[in-house]
């Protein structure tokens, strides 16, 4: 089974949110889910919630993640990275 970390949409019509999922790759976006592993605004582009320990236990379980999680994964690091300095 491929693995993929990516998001899916929740929220009413013109006011999204995602939840940021780890996902069989054959199913729908906003199917079933393995594991919820945060919580993301748009609308004001903040993390609700973010699990970097379980994001980075499926990719090294070979999970691939998409590249908006890509991009949310690299700025959280960044961020927790000065944060512990």
């Amino acid at each position: 089974m491929a693995v993929k970390i990516r998001m899916a949409r929740l929220g009413k019509k013109n006011a999204p949110y995602f939840r940021i999922v780890a996902v069989d790759s054959r199913k729908k976006r906003d199917g079933a889910c393995i594991e919820d592993l945060g919580t993301y605004n748009p609308a004001s582009g903040e993390l609700i919630q973010f699990h970097v320990d379980r994001i980075e236990y499926w990719m090294s379980k070979g999970a691939i993640p998409s590249e908006t999680v890509k991009r949310i994964y690299k700025s959280q690091k960044k961020s927790s990275a000065t944060v512990g300095a």
